[in-house]
């Protein structure tokens, strides 16, 4: 019997040229089912083009925690950061755009080959609360917990997210937590990388599985030659993570 197969993609973040490189990866292996962990938008150029694209060929869209806060940046309130950076990539999106971002669902849950996976952008607290690679036995545990964000429901067997542009797998005592990596702003190594899951969908029975890392290369200075043009702020620090897949600060939490 053929499996079901499903690319898993997150934090595209405005790169265009890496997320269509991802695109046709995707369509070249045969797999016509695409979920969206989040992060569209903020710190590349092209936010309202990535936008339009992911939902366009994307069956799932969940918010990030960029596309939670940016659409309602408002300079002239105290509680807002001060950074103008965020209203140049505030006011590159369509107003449409921004309350389709901040309509977005905060989680998904499917069934394949027996395993109840849960997808979201950062945690089940929060998609503001951050989990990284190097996280406490209480914080892998957490993720797998049903919150005011996941809703109600079985507790997963699986969790899948995004937001730490990191790609990782963690089995233990039959739980499995993995990152999908980043498309657009990827910081473990400087390839867009996203996930593909294999299996039979909506069977509650143990059936065969798979769960793929995927890197694809791209042209980075093409995608830099595009927010240089567009006048783009931040433009040394992007570029800088985009070339080295090393984050601006390597101090400060990245996503």
């Amino acid at each position: 019997m053929p499996l079901d197969r499903i690319a898993l993609i997150s934090d595209v973040h405005g790169n265009l040229t890496a997320l269509e490189a991802v695109l046709e990866d995707i369509a070249a292996r045969g797999v016509d089912r695409i979920m969206n962990l989040g992060d569209y938008v903020g710190k590349g150029p092209r936010g309202s083009a990535v936008v339009d694209r992911c939902r366009e060929v994307c069956e799932v869209n969940v918010r990030g925690n960029w596309d939670d806060f940016l659409p309602g940046y408002d300079v002239d309130n105290p509680m807002s950061p001060d950074n103008p950076a965020l209203l140049w990539w505030r006011d590159e999106l369509r107003p449409d755009q921004r309350d389709w971002l901040r309509t977005r669902p905060l989680s998904h849950d499917l069934l394949m080959s027996g395993r109840r996976i849960r997808l979201f952008h950062a945690s089940a607290s929060s998609v503001h609360t951050r989990v990284w690679f190097h996280h406490t036995a209480e914080e892998f545990a957490g993720m797998f917990a049903t919150t005011e964000l996941t809703g109600p429901g079985p507790e997963p067997t699986m969790v899948g997210y995004g937001d730490i542009h990191d790609a990782y797998v963690e089995t233990n005592r039959g739980r499995t937590l993995f990152n999908v990596g980043s498309v657009g702003n990827p910081l473990d190594e400087p390839v867009p990388c996203y996930v593909i899951l294999e299996g039979v969908l909506d069977a509650p029975d143990p059936a065969l599985f798979g769960l793929q890392h995927v890197r694809v290369p791209y042209d980075v200075e093409a995608e830099i030659a595009v927010a240089a043009e567009a006048g783009m702020p931040e433009l040394e620090p992007w570029t800088r993570e985009l070339r080295t897949g090393v984050y601006r600060n390597a101090e400060a939490a990245p996503g």
